[in-house]
């Protein structure tokens, strides 16, 4: 198994000057990728320039982050020739793909897409978040912090400017380096880029970690329809795999996330919560997680829960007064 660590620099609409074309808000303009093999050690680089297209003006942010002119990316390659290039450098055998962040690999598949190249796979792709692994291994695994703080943090050489894609994938390269070294148990905590949900039930996401369950589902027409498939609605205990019963039903705070309160007699107090995505497609899919909570969070949700009926009844009076 090797690990791809790979950082992109994208492009986008120049305020005004150019219209930004809705199914490609990001044009990526240079690949940078390090392979490393099952210990960490550096197998090779990749760099790659490429023209843009879609947005050949370079956006003022973009420019001063990156100091890189459009003179010299007009002397890029093709997207697609560029993204070939470096999928076969990756490789035919197995690997995983190491961002810092969850955006990069999204947007490689939607820039894939607008050049109707065959996809990655077909549904999400498990990747390794460097950002979140660095927030586990030694810091609270909640708060994202900059590249440039892990490379302090860790006391790592800053020896190439950041913000270009291989300076950024190597420095990246030398953080996820120290955690394979010093905390491999996190790297279990494995993401999930869901650009491509998954294509059926029997594909969908179910997988465990040490304090929580996930689910990816496959894509529904409404948000309706979602909410009443039974596995999306459905409470279960992750330790022991027991269909439990709520002592509060889904509900919604703000019409977007939806929570629910389960209770295991074995192991305590459940919190379910669905998150509802838009695919690419265009139709939705439900992202739930279930975690053990204290007693304490328990009530916290009572509380809300309330507040939550109590804002509904509100606006149901105000729409009737209308």
């Amino acid at each position: 198994m090797n690990y791809i660590v790979m950082d992109l620099e994208w492009n986008q609409s120049n305020t005004g000057t150019e219209e930004e074309i809705a199914v490609l808000p990001f044009e990526i303009i240079e690949i940078g990728a390090v392979k490393l093999d099952h210990s960490g050690f550096a197998l090779g680089e990749f760099s790659e320039l490429i023209r843009p297209v879609v947005y050949p003006e370079m956006h003022k942010i973009t420019s001063r982050l990156i100091h890189l002119q459009t003179q010299e990316l007009e002397k890029g390659a093709t997207f697609t020739a560029a993204a070939e290039r470096f999928l076969e450098w990756c490789g035919e055998g197995e690997y995983t793909f190491c961002t810092w962040g969850s955006a990069d690999l999204t947007e490689l598949q939607r820039n894939m897409k607008f050049y109707h190249l065959t996809p990655l796979a077909g549904g999400p792709i498990a990747f390794l978040d460097v950002q979140k692994l660095f927030s586990l291994a030694f810091e609270d695994g909640k708060t994202r912090k900059s590249l440039e703080h892990a490379i302090d943090f860790l006391e790592l050489e800053k020896d190439i400017p950041f913000h270009r894609a291989l300076s950024d994938a190597s420095y990246t390269a030398r953080i996820f380096t120290g955690i394979l070294k010093k905390k491999p148990e996190v790297l279990e905590n494995v993401s999930y880029d869901v650009f491509w949900p998954p294509a059926d039930k029997a594909s969908e996401i179910k997988v465990r970690f040490d304090s929580y369950m996930k689910y990816i589902s496959r894509e529904f027409d409404s948000k309706e329809e979602a909410l009443g498939d039974r596995e999306v609605a459905s409470s279960k205990c992750y330790l022991c795999c027991r269909n439990l019963r709520k002592k509060i039903r889904w509900f919604t705070p703000n019409g977007r996330n939806y929570y629910c309160l389960a209770r295991c007699e074995k192991h305590g107090y459940l919190k379910g919560k669905i998150r509802i995505r838009r695919a690419d497609s265009g139709r939705l899919y439900i992202v739930k997680t279930t975690r053990l909570i204290s007693d304490q969070e328990a009530d916290k949700i009572r509380e809300r829960s309330g507040h939550a009926k109590e804002m509904n009844k509100q606006r149901r009076i105000q729409k009737k007064s209308r």
